[in-house]
């Protein structure tokens, strides 16, 4: 829990049980990674990871596409176990 959180009003219960949207102000539960890299500052087989819902998916991607960054969105359930890191 942070400073942010609270300033978000985030519940703290839900922020530690599931994934986020990562676009701003949304606070709903996420169910896609968006994969991209930017090639001028990471390897090319680097890969920063945006969660998405289903309603900011398609923004995120053309948010990305737009600047030549994204690389492919798989559903959340595909990611291998362990502690998802989310790039904000």
């Amino acid at each position: 829990m942070s400073i942010f959180d609270f300033a978000a009003g985030t519940d703290p219960a839900m922020a530690e049980d599931a994934a986020v949207c990562s676009r701003k102000a949304c606070r709903a539960r996420a169910s896609w990674q968006v994969l991209w890299n930017n090639p001028k500052i990471h390897s090319p087989e680097r890969r920063k990871i945006w969660l998405a819902c289903a309603d900011h998916r398609e923004w995120l991607e053309d948010y990305l596409q737009t600047r030549g960054l994204w690389k492919e969105t798989l559903p959340l359930e595909d990611r291998a176990a362990g502690v998802l890191e989310q790039d904000s």
